[in-house]
């Protein structure tokens, strides 16, 4: 990791600017397609995951715009291979040296090992990468690709929620653009749109999680399984859990401040059960406008890779006489506390993020594995947080560094409280 320092640690200071959205870096020129041109070439990070997978389905649909030159995954190579037979990509990056063995189609590189990510990232060819690969490893991968001048398809929520305050810069000095693949900022991307400024407020809609009505005491018995049944979206694992403890949409705050150059205090969330309106804009006049589809998120990728345009893709119409009705409500920070943690951590800034997101993971999976209850997740990541009294200038170093004593600390303080 090499010591790239933040121009400035203010946060208070940052992020005032909301005037402008035209120049935000989600709204910088990026690879666009004309009939007639040549499909753009993308990599996809990640492909084996959840939206690696919903992506590579979208490029499927859309041979003429997209030509898929790289896929990388982990040790999923089954669903790897099968991926390479139907896209064809130049370069196939995997951790599982099994791949080796494998029959592929004609002229597919195979590189092993976690440095294939970055030379996928940067491959001369590629003009958009699709970060879909979850977790941290994505953030320096995102950094050489933004080095290199790559747009920035960003469904890792990770490499702005920890080093947002490295990468918004970054971009900016490469003239780069992050196009967000979250549905709830794809929404507000979207619903900025026609707007040359004026902005007041945004409200990133929450579905509230499969516990959004149960009580303190229920909550306290909450099983893994229950709480990898989500209502109206379907996900990986990890993201599952944080969307019932309302841990993701924390950390979309915190991504939203970043992506669109909000101050918190301008940033709210609105718990909507139905997951059809995904984030809404309110303007000075109090006008609102906001962006509704089914719950589906192969939607923000392929708005991510056919942008300025809405094309026909594999998404489903929605018909809001057949969903009839529409509810919302505020969320329950005594009940969830983790949206209030996360926040705290976002306005804080410096490696605070960080902490939370790495701690979030580790406390996830001792949930998942039933070495923690429901309920402690968010007060093991609220303790691993105020415990930290290191450095605070930010750098790429800092954040592997906090990122290690974060998962350190996080699985101490279980040790600790299991005993």
């Amino acid at each position: 990791h090499r010591r790239v320092v933040a121009r400035s640690t203010d946060r208070s200071l940052h992020a005032m600017n909301t005037s402008t959205p035209d120049h935000l870096p989600v709204n910088r020129p990026g690879p666009t397609w004309s009939p007639g041109e040549p499909p753009i070439p993308i990599a996809i990070l990640g492909s084996t995951g959840s939206v690696g997978r919903q992506a590579v389905d979208v490029a499927l649909h859309l041979p003429d715009r997209v030509r898929v030159a790289a896929l990388c995954a982990g040790k999923n190579i089954d669903l790897l291979v099968e991926q390479a037979w139907q896209l064809k990509p130049g370069l196939l990056v995997s951790t599982d040296p099994a791949l080796l063995d494998r029959e592929l189609p004609p002229g597919c590189r195979i590189v092993i090992g976690e440095e294939g990510m970055t030379e996928a990232a940067t491959l001369p060819v590629v003009q958009i990468v699709v970060t879909a690969t979850s977790g941290h490893a994505a953030i320096m991968p995102t950094v050489h690709a933004i080095e290199a001048g790559k747009c920035i398809a960003l469904a890792n929520k990770e490499t702005i929620v920890c080093a947002g305050e490295l990468i918004i810069p970054l971009a900016e000095a490469h003239g780069v653009a992050l196009r967000p693949v979250d549905s709830e900022h794809s929404a507000i991307w979207q619903s900025l749109a026609p707007s040359l400024g004026g902005i007041r407020r945004l409200f990133l809609s929450a579905s509230g999680g499969p516990f959004r009505t149960f009580s303190p005491e229920q909550l306290g018995s909450v099983t893994a399984a229950q709480a990898l049944k989500h209502p109206t979206w379907s996900m990986g694992g990890k993201i599952t859990i944080d969307s019932a403890t309302l841990m993701n949409k924390g950390l979309e705050v915190i991504e939203a401040h970043w992506l669109f150059s909000m101050p918190y205090e301008s940033i709210d969330v609105l718990v909507h059960p139905e997951s059809i309106i995904h984030s809404i804009v309110e303007f000075d006049d109090f006008s609102q406008v906001a962006q509704l589809s089914l719950p589906d998120m192969r939607l923000p990728i392929q708005y991510a890779l056919t942008f300025p345009d809405h094309v026909s893709g594999p998404c489903k119409p929605l018909s809001l006489a057949k969903v009839g009705s529409l509810h919302f409500e505020e969320p329950d920070a005594s009940r969830f506390p983790a949206l209030r943690i996360a926040r705290e951590a976002g306005i804080r800034g410096g490696p605070f993020p960080t902490i939370l997101s790495a701690a979030d993971e580790v406390v996830v999976e001792a949930f998942t594995s039933d070495g923690i209850g429901f309920t402690d997740i968010p007060a093991v990541v609220e303790a691993t947080l105020s415990r930290y009294q290191g450095e605070t200038t930010m750098s790429f170093d800092l954040v592997a560094e906090v990122d290690r004593w974060a998962r350190t600390t996080a699985t101490q303080i279980i040790d600790q409280r299991s005993r």
